[in-house]
């Protein structure tokens, strides 16, 4: 039901987005916009990521006024600068500022307008009580406004593509989406990276954590990851079947960018390697499973199999370099864990059908 209001929103959409352009002008809009964004997206993340690795390796001061943050807020101002001028433009030929920018990023300007109050409240918190550091930096409130402001803002190409009624994609028509998507999984990762298996090594033999307290810490911290990689990309399955290569891009993207962001010692590059193997295997795997939207078993096969072989490739990799201060009994535990969680996952993508009422015989 959801589906059919859905695209008769859309149609409704369109023609009204004809309407606006019947004297001989044309909104901008479409597919090649998707890329522009997609892609300023990218470098907008990527700053935010270049920040992320200076604060990890001691490359920051007590200032606001870094390279670090130019280059970040610099991604920003071209984003804006491409949505503002559509706004204008559109509507100059004729669009309503309701319609005047393309379907899916209206809450991208939204994203905007809330990681300006989120920046300028950044650059108060900063003089005020001086620049964070190590974990405190990711719960900063301040970065906190900043991280749903820029998740809103990358996932404009998503929304777009998502109100498209194509259903099989090629590279040309996913590519924008799928960027989008990674960067948003990015984002989450990021501001959860003492989660991530890549940047924590919460489970190494060198960071001692093998209390309790650690041990349960980092069995949670790898189903957190578990839930931030499977719980998107399970929509995106699940609404389109996507092109070869996908879920390289979208998680190998990802797992690069993790472990250069805390990148210390020199078997973080086999842990990497490792994980990146999972993922081509992984995607061999739901290529095997397609189509995903239309059956619901390969669903479920997929969402358990997919983060177990994600986990399991690191503890694997872990114990080949590092090693471990963790049991046998809880590191694959843990792997077991991480698949019930992406198992789990995808009843709330995909509910079992609901039992119509039986009809009153009376």
């Amino acid at each position: 039901m959801s589906t059919v209001l859905h695209k008769q929103n859309y149609a409704q959409r369109r023609q009204a987005g004809s309407a606006a352009t019947s004297e001989q002008t044309t909104l901008i809009g479409g597919l090649r916009f998707d890329w522009l964004l997609s892609l300023l997206s990218l470098v907008f993340v990527g700053g935010l990521y270049l920040d992320g690795w200076a604060h990890n390796h001691d490359k920051t001061d007590t200032s606001f006024f870094t390279i670090w943050h130019a280059f970040f807020y610099s991604g920003y101002l071209l984003i804006a600068l491409v949505l503002v001028a559509t706004l204008w433009v559109n509507h100059r030929r004729g669009a309503t500022w309701a319609m005047a920018l393309p379907v899916g990023y209206s809450l991208s300007l939204l994203g905007l307008l809330i990681f300006a109050v989120g920046g300028v409240g950044d650059m108060l918190w900063h003089e005020i009580f001086g620049v964070e550091q190590d974990f405190d930096a990711l719960f900063s409130p301040t970065h906190l406004i900043l991280g749903i402001g820029q998740a809103l803002i990358v996932t404009g190409p998503l929304r777009a593509a998502w109100s498209r009624l194509d259903q099989r994609l090629s590279w040309r028509m996913a590519g924008p989406a799928l960027l989008s998507l990674g960067t948003l999984i990015s984002v989450l990762t990021f501001f959860m990276m003492a989660a991530h298996p890549l940047a924590s090594n919460s489970a190494g033999a060198a960071h001692n954590f093998s209390s309790m307290v650690g041990e349960v810490a980092g069995v949670m911290s790898q189903l957190v990851t578990t839930t931030l990689f499977i719980g998107p990309l399970l929509l995106a399955v699940r609404r389109w079947q996507l092109p070869v290569g996908s879920l390289i891009l979208v998680w190998g993207m990802n797992t690069v960018a993790m472990a250069v962001i805390n990148w210390h010692h020199s078997y973080t590059l086999w842990q990497m390697l490792a994980m990146l193997g999972a993922v081509v295997v992984a995607e061999g795997l739901r290529l095997r499973l397609e189509p995903l939207m239309n059956n619901t078993a390969a669903l479920r096969v997929f969402a358990a199999l997919a983060p177990m072989l994600l986990v399991g490739s690191y503890f694997i990799a872990l114990l080949a370099t590092e090693g471990t201060s963790w049991s046998i009994h809880l590191w694959t535990g843990t792997v077991v864990e991480c698949a019930i969680a992406g198992w789990l996952l995808s009843y709330l993508v995909v509910p079992p059908a609901v039992p119509l009422a039986e009809p009153d015989l009376e």
